[in-house]
């Protein structure tokens, strides 16, 4: 199926299985004649990338890869690949992978033929306009988990090491102008990751269903986005190589990263934290903070969440009766209940609530929390304490 988009930038989305094959024609048609093929090391040798290569040779494109990334890209990363990038001559960029491969190859495009610094085109004011868009390089994006989104996202989230947070960089032409969601490549994705990208997918549907500004659209997309999580993941966890269940769930990844341009709160502001501070996997701490963040916002949120609980055809609809299903399906993920569990203390609780506040994705809460409150938000996640702000 095609589904067609123009955010800013001509970008066409193919779902469905085997549409892997098509990324040679991609390249041809985005005027990719030399292409970096950006991914991370644990996919570098599978078959999955070489048949991408393939794919490419066949269709007359010369391509190469680069995978010095980590699990939270770095600026550093994307500096080496962007040195690669230029001394190959490349002219376009595929990325193939999950959320870090994305987010790293998008701003490794981007920066493709700019003067000025990655950190000068951070997600400020009007930064993006610094940047020279004839210079961005085009992308063909084949998303691995289904988790980010970062494939329909005009974003990459890059680490900062020298001050420990992560940065948002934003241009509109960090689009790709394509988008293959083929669910063959997420088949072997293990159970802990598939449910740990999965439910970062509903934290991006969530956060942007609850956020308070105007936009009809992204509140319907997040709507639904939740309702094909919540039927399909179980099922993606517990059979692998279920391709309907996959693919749906590609198709839920992708929308949440379109709802959420009407913005996202709390267990982002969180997340990107704790992301910087400890270097833990994304999608499982939005999943850990998860009923954290909505008890804190109940007051603000309790009506939104009583209509969502009848959408998904809960037995009670209310905040209450979602909650509890929220835990149960964290429980039937096997996430872990507390920060805690994965071995984050209470000993940064101070500065974690200094720098969530100052995240971007705080402004989307549908509360204004202070950097006090998030402190103890983050207290009540490594303890497992749930209780209302």
């Amino acid at each position: 199926m095609q589904l067609q988009g123009n955010w800013n930038y001509p970008t066409s989305i193919t779902v469905g299985e085997g549409c892997l094959a098509q990324v040679g024609q991609a390249c041809q048609k985005a005027g990719i004649t030399k292409a970096l093929l950006v991914t991370d090391p644990g996919l570098a040798d599978l078959p999955m990338v070489a048949a991408t290569l393939d794919y490419c040779r066949q269709a007359g494109i010369e391509c190469d890869i680069f995978s010095r990334i980590q699990g939270n890209p770095t600026g550093e990363n994307v500096e080496d690949g962007l040195q690669v990038y230029r001394l190959g001559r490349f002219n376009g960029v595929i990325a193939f992978g999950g959320g870090s491969s994305l987010d790293a190859a998008k701003a490794i495009a981007l920066m493709a033929g700019q003067t000025l610094p990655l950190w000068a085109f951070e997600d400020i004011g009007d930064n993006w306009l610094q940047a020279d868009a004839s210079a961005i390089a085009p992308v063909i994006a084949i998303p691995t988990t289904a988790g980010t989104g970062s494939e329909v996202g005009r974003a990459s989230v890059i680490t900062d090491t020298q001050h420990h947070v992560k940065k948002i960089i934003f241009h509109p032409k960090m689009l790709p102008v394509k988008v293959l969601l083929d669910p063959a490549v997420t088949v072997g994705l293990p159970p802990h990751i598939t449910a740990a990208t999965g439910m970062d997918a509903l934290s991006h549907n969530l956060e942007a269903f609850c956020a308070t500004s105007y936009h009809p659209m992204a509140e319907g997309i997040a709507l639904e986005g939740i309702r094909l999580i919540k039927h399909y993941l179980p099922e993606a966890v517990e059979n692998g190589g279920n391709i309907e269940a996959r693919t749906q769930m590609l198709v839920a990844s992708s929308m949440g990263a379109t709802a959420f341009q009407r913005g996202l709160g709390g267990m982002h502001a969180i997340a990107h934290t704790l992301g910087a501070l400890y270097d833990k996997h994304h999608g499982l701490l939005n999943a850990i903070l998860m009923p954290y963040v909505l008890q804190a916002n109940r007051v603000a949120i309790e009506d939104k969440i009583t209509n969502l609980a009848r959408y998904l055809d809960l037995p009670e609809p209310g905040f209450d009766a979602f909650m509890t299903w929220i835990l149960d399906f964290r429980q039937a993920m096997n996430i872990p209940h507390t920060l805690a569990d994965i071995d984050i203390t209470l000993e940064d609780a101070q500065r974690v609530g200094e720098m969530a506040v100052a995240d971007p994705s705080a402004g989307g809460n549908p509360i204004a929390f202070s950097a006090d409150v998030y402190s103890r938000i983050f207290t009540d996640a490594v303890i497992g304490r749930l209780s209302e702000s």
